[in-house]
């Protein structure tokens, strides 16, 4: 073997030789978030023999809708899906066209949400969902807290292990998981066209979610 490459190798194998016993842990918290921020996904959809009409239709809907919305300065909106597919006989052959388009607004102001939505179900859009979930600001400082008491129990633990083994430790590898706080359905389908039905801001209570860190990883003990 070449002397230039036994080397290193040696090295790496009494490197080897002289590391501790290897322990793998884990250690998981969670905080709370709360649900300040409200989405709801409303719709126009139409049906007929033209799709040039339909998309006429749906469109001048669509853009009523947004000057409505784009009134509240406190609610965000944004295009969602947008569809047009045919309608079919029973023997298969085209009978007429759909055209569906979907706007997403989202705000912390539940109540402008809610007073929104009857506005524009009087406009004839049709509401598909409403959502609540944290805001990005207030999953990060959930985040953040689960994570410094993930780590910490993860310490802990490593320390309770090392002090039974009467032996010094260092972390090897650390890997860091988050998850929850996904959105919080408060009404699909029907219950929610009967929340926009009505005039009067319906109340939507935030609630909270549930920020979870998971740390897992290994630790080296002393010889």
């Amino acid at each position: 073997m070449n002397k230039n490459l036994l080397a290193p190798l040696l090295a790496a194998l009494a490197c080897t030789a002289q590391a501790g016993a290897l322990v793998d842990l884990s250690a998981e918290a969670s905080r709370p978030a709360t649900n300040d921020m409200v989405r709801a996904r409303v719709f126009s959809e139409a049906s007929g023999s033209n799709p040039a009409d339909l998309a006429r239709q749906v469109n001048g809907t669509v853009a009523e809708a947004l000057k409505a919305i784009r009134e509240k300065k406190e609610v965000t909106v944004k295009t969602g899906n947008q569809s047009t597919y045919p309608i079919y006989t029973q023997s298969r052959k085209i009978d007429g066209w759909r055209m569906r388009s979907e706007l997403l607004i989202e705000s912390k102001d539940f109540g402008a949400v809610s007073e929104l939505l009857g506005r524009l179900q009087q406009m004839r859009l049709a509401v598909g969902d409403i959502v609540q979930m944290p805001s990005p600001e207030t999953r990060r400082q959930a985040e953040d807290e689960a994570m410094r008491d993930a780590i910490h129990a993860f310490r802990n633990r490593a320390a309770v292990v090392a002090e039974q083994l009467g032996k010094g430790w260092k972390i090897k590898q650390m890997n860091i998981n988050q998850g929850g706080g996904g959105p919080v359905p408060i009404m699909r389908g029907t219950r929610a066209t009967m929340l926009a039905a009505e005039a009067a801001p319906a109340p939507i209570e935030a609630g909270e979610s549930t920020i979870t860190t998971n740390v897992t990883g290994q630790i080296e003990l002393d010889d």
